[in-house]
């Protein structure tokens, strides 16, 4: 038990992942594609995390920190794993820069990436300088700016959250349920509401996914104390009548077409496989599900492992996520690839 545990992805998973191992006094390397650690919630400028009203600078930064301060974990940034050989107990990974690293096991918590809502053409996306996404919307949240409409600055009167945007979607191959946008966009909601109260917020969904104990505080919430808007529809398309956006569809509670004008459209974008997922596969030699994101068997008997012996898995690289779970999921990864490796040592023994 000489060699450290390969971790690739500094996210939260990554990073909980990470902790875990260091506390158990095993040592770690930890691989990231980007010059900085911390994945979306850092790099894409998240504000306040669901459901614990941290900012993400501060929560994940916190996560940052504990890692990068510990001498058990070697963190090599701007690199990547380009070959993975050998076997359990025994694994060599060649980086990017041509260096190899040695590791009993692996843990991929390589992540996600936000759709693209360039695929969502009709939805203006690309064509309105006004129709923005989540991830726009958090990074104007935690700039401290507040928000702003893109084409002249002005705070919105009227903003229209546009729920599951690549998500749900067979049209465009998104059959998945993106878990998180719903209260992530409740959230949102509340949020421009707060900073700006006399901007009113309308949310424009299918069905209200707000999952566990975040009914009431979101959902509920948000129209309670915060008066946002909800109206059940199927939006055809985003267009302008020349000075403001226009939500187009059916509103189908009561079976009629919709024109609504609005200053913001936003786009509630979902989670889609890492864009790097086929590369992973083809590098770790680990099986992908059907979707795209990275396989794993029944979690029953089975926790955190990949179709490759040795090789574990956490966090939304196996599919949409939260973040709380991606890092209790680190969290087992890491005591998973610890027992694989003990067993394994025991084995060699007898």
């Amino acid at each position: 038990m000489t060699k450290p545990v390969l971790i690739i992805g500094g996210g939260p998973a990554g990073l909980s992942a990470a902790h875990a191992l260091a506390i158990s006094g095993r040592k770690a390397i930890l691989v990231e594609k980007e010059d900085r650690l911390g994945g979306a919630p850092i790099l894409q400028g998240y504000a306040k995390l669901v459901p614990s009203h941290e900012w993400a600078r501060d929560a994940i930064g916190g996560m940052v920190n504990r890692v990068v301060s510990n001498p058990l974990v070697d963190v090599k940034l701007n690199s990547s794993v380009q070959k993975f050989d050998g076997e359990p107990g025994n694994f060599v990974a060649t980086l990017k820069d041509g260096s190899t690293v040695e590791a009993d096991t692996a843990i991929l918590t390589t992540g996600f990436t936000h759709f693209d809502s360039i695929n969502k053409p009709e939805w203006g996306f690309g064509t309105y300088p006004d129709v923005v996404t989540t991830v726009q919307v958090e990074q104007m949240i935690s700039s401290g700016k507040g928000i702003r409409c893109p084409s002249d600055g002005r705070v919105p009167d009227r903003v229209a959250i546009l729920l599951c945007v690549g998500s749900r979607d067979r049209q465009i191959g998104r059959e998945w349920c993106s878990k998180i946008c719903c209260t992530v966009s409740a959230n949102i909601a509340m949020e421009i509401r707060e900073m700006s109260p006399k901007t009113n917020v309308y949310i424009y969904y299918m069905d209200i996914r707000t999952f566990g104990l975040y009914e009431g505080e979101y959902y509920w919430g948000s129209q309670e104390e915060y008066k946002v808007k909800y109206v059940k529809a199927r939006i055809a398309e985003v267009t302008s009548d020349g000075k403001r956006l226009l939500v187009k569809g059916e509103d189908t509670l009561v079976k009629r077409p919709i024109s609504i004008p609005f200053d913001m459209v936003v786009h509630a974008i979902g989670m889609d496989p890492n864009v790097d997922n086929m590369t992973i596969s083809s590098v770790f030699d680990v099986k992908l599900n059907k979707y795209g994101y990275i396989g794993k068997p029944s979690t029953y008997l089975h926790m955190a492992e990949t179709s490759r012996p040795g090789v574990f898995v956490a966090g939304s690289a196996t599919g949409p996520e939260t973040i709380d779970d991606s890092i209790a999921q680190g969290t087992a990864a890491a005591m998973a690839a610890l027992n694989f490796a003990n067993m394994a040592v025991q084995a060699a023994a007898e």
